[in-house]
């Protein structure tokens, strides 16, 4: 059993003393030993601050494990333990196997080294011997890409350079476990494509990852389980679309209803782990099976195609009402054929005045991840004034061109007033687009029918009730 848990974490919390002002660093190391003495009670000279809460989970061998929360929550603490530069105040870490990490940028390098020095080294301090390095070396100089900088000392790289030598270094040994804090964001687009390639290979031969991001989109793809975190406490561990959708609903929960959202979202985390085995149902099998999918192929609108991963943000200034696509004939439809004009429309009130509206909606594919999105109007432009009690309706209409399959559909309002978000609701909708017989295209988009899935003219109506 023990064989195939990578990591297992019980109980583990992190304490911090937060003193006030330095002198009381030096009370609370002399004046409780001599209280102590004298026989008058214990006092103590500083704050307690807890990082990490009584938290516990497991990673098995081979799982990409995604950690969100907001800044504060825990996360990088939580890395810091598992490779051993932190020791908790409460608790126990088990790991099995080698750790590699990339967490502060630059962290284990030596700046007056050259980066070829600071290669060798750093695989020291991970076990490997001279021999071992040697063979990769050549596969870690050309991950890395920094030319004859390799040769130069590491304080005169750019933080793009420093990255791509320390991530090589971390990915190239082949780790039993790879920590990944959110370094990677320092790359460019065609680095960091490289590095979820290099993540994804290393998942295919056994290594368990751990990923912290806060793009919804990374998580979402790379990991099929999630932890998020808040004031250093689990709040729910369980497949990655589901925790990214409680922590986007928790960035924007109003303050009355946040304590509200924690112990919903706690109280369910329980229950799944307490259910037999706490697994949790794989996102592909969270929509309709493809027997489902296939039983009504004809019709345009499919009576048993209902989300059941909608989540619907607090309203906050408008009200959507309804989300759900129309064909050319005006006829609500949910099973869309490939090559036809449909659109998107998003309808509700707005329930207070509000300036700076704009509209968007998103496309999302079984596992959670975004295919496609619009704005309405573009970045940048925003509606005239709305007043409270006003209805709106805005029509964004697309080519369907995406493969056949099932999607999900969500959409939102925003404004430039505080909060931001008026209203929003993710996976309101689900359809599914019908084939067409032989495929000649794989993936999410269908480029050979044309443009994918690209929106042509957005249309909004406003009108006091």
């Amino acid at each position: 059993m023990f064989s195939e848990i990578a990591i297992r974490v019980e109980g583990l919390s992190k304490r911090y003393q937060i003193y006030d002002q330095p002198h009381d660093r030096l009370k609370q190391f002399v004046l409780p030993r001599l209280r102590r003495v004298l026989g008058k009670p214990s006092r103590q000279y500083f704050r307690e601050f807890w990082a990490l809460k009584d938290l516990s989970f497991e990673i098995k061998r081979g799982e990409t494990v995604g950690i969100i929360g907001r800044n504060g929550s825990g996360k990088s603490t939580l890395l810091q333990m598992i490779c051993g530069t932190l020791n908790p105040t409460e608790g126990s870490i088990w790991t099995n196997g080698r750790i590699a990490a990339l967490l502060e940028l630059g962290s284990g390098f030596n700046p007056d080294f050259t980066g070829r020095e600071n290669v060798y080294l750093n695989a020291a301090v991970l076990g490997l011997k001279q021999d071992e390095v040697n063979d990769c070396f050549d596969d870690i100089a050309a991950f890395a890409d920094i030319g004859h900088f390799l040769e130069q000392p590491v304080k005169s790289y750019s933080s793009g350079m420093v990255v791509r030598l320390a991530f090589a270094v971390q990915a190239m040994i082949n780790p039993d476990i790879f920590v990944v804090d959110e370094a990677l964001a320092v790359g460019d687009e065609k680095f960091q494509r490289k590095c979820f390639a290099r993540l994804e290979e290393l998942k295919s031969t056994g290594t368990s990852i751990l990923f912290v991001s806060h793009s919804a989109a990374n998580i979402i793809e790379l990991c099929e389980r999630a932890l998020l975190l808040d004031h250093g406490s689990r709040i729910m561990y369980g497949a990655a679309p589901q925790a990214v959708r409680a922590y986007q609903k928790l960035l924007y929960a109003p303050k009355g209803e946040y304590e509200g959202l924690i112990e919903g979202f706690r109280e369910a985390d329980h229950a799944r782990s307490g259910s037999e085995g706490g697994a949790e149902m794989p996102p592909s099998q969270q929509s309709s099976s493809c027997e489902e999918v296939k039983q009504t192929e004809g019709a345009t609108f499919d009576a048993g195609l209902v989300p059941e991963t909608t989540t619907v943000y607090p309203c906050q200034g408008a009200q959507i009402k309804s989300i759900a696509f129309f064909d050319e004939q005006d006829r609500k439809v949910n099973v869309l054929q490939p090559g036809e004009t449909y659109q998107l429309e998003i309808a509700g009130t707005f329930e207070q005045d509000l300036r700076g509206v704009y509209f968007g909606i998103h496309i999302r594919n079984v596992s959670g991840a975004v295919v496609t999105g619009q704005r309405f109007p573009e970045d940048g432009i925003y509606t005239e004034p709305v007043r409270a009690g006003t209805d709106f309706r805005v029509r964004f209409v697309f080519v369907m061109n995406l493969i056949q399959g099932a999607y999900f559909a969500g959409g939102g309002v925003w404004s430039i007033d505080e909060p931001t978000c008026a209203h929003r609701i993710l996976d309101a909708a689900m359809f599914r687009v019908a084939s067409t017989g032989k495929q000649k295209s794989f993936g999410y988009v269908d480029l050979a029918a044309g443009e994918p899935s690209m929106i042509l003219a957005p249309t909004v109506i406003f009108a006091e009730s």
